[in-house]
């Protein structure tokens, strides 16, 4: 199967943390204190040159955790993210050439959606999890409650825009397993390397039920 081990991962905690980081030296502290807090899968998306060393490290150095890579656009993303230890993938969006790419590549891919059409796409190649993305601003919780009776054979994780109030509204529909979200990794605190507080909000977003 395409995304085996991938339900396990996303059951791991109600909330992935969707991590930018800036520096190679914070990913290790920074992803031990998430799993400190509950957190064990984290997405460590490619917006910046370190990413993939900061997945390295990650994988290599933090005991419990799960890396994940998010913002995988290309078909090298898949083989880069896996040689460096990423055990899923997450893509804002669905290309063929991607889909085409996730079958021979080496980790759980979880693809986004932000439409029926699209989410009709990725049932007919065998898909059971996606991202819906912008969740937000392309519909909310609203329109995931509207497709979960026609297309029951997905199951989401929405990203973008939630917040710890938001949150559960989507964790207590039946077709979302888990959301995504960065309000408990918050730059300032990163770059005051208060791993506290980044715990403690981590604890509080392990938490969260619908």
């Amino acid at each position: 199967m395409i995304q085996d081990g991938l339900e396990t991962i996303m059951r791991l905690a109600p909330v992935i943390p969707v991590v930018i980081v800036e520096s190679a030296e914070e990913a290790v502290p920074l992803a031990r204190a998430l799993v400190k807090g509950g957190l064990k899968a984290i997405e460590i998306t490619l917006r910046t040159p370190v990413a993939l060393e900061a997945i390295r490290a990650v994988a290599a150095e933090v005991e419990g955790a799960v890396p994940g890579v998010g913002t995988v656009l290309t078909p090298k993303h898949y083989k880069q993210a896996a040689k460096a230890g990423a055990k899923f993938a997450v893509s804002p969006g669905t290309t063929r050439k991607l889909l085409d790419a996730a079958e021979d590549a080496d980790l759980a891919p979880l693809p986004g959606i932000a439409s029926a059409s699209e989410a009709m796409r990725l049932i007919e190649r065998g898909y059971s999890f996606a991202k819906f993305f912008p969740a937000e601003a392309a519909g909310g919780a609203p329109f995931l409650s509207s497709i979960a009776s026609p297309l029951p054979q997905l199951t989401f994780c929405p990203t973008g825009g939630i917040t710890p109030e938001i949150a559960p509204r989507y964790l207590k529909l039946p077709n979302v397993i888990c959301v995504g979200g960065s309000w408990m990794v918050k730059r300032a605190a990163i770059e005051a390397k208060d791993w506290d507080a980044i715990t403690e909000s981590a604890k509080a977003a392990a938490a969260l039920k619908g």
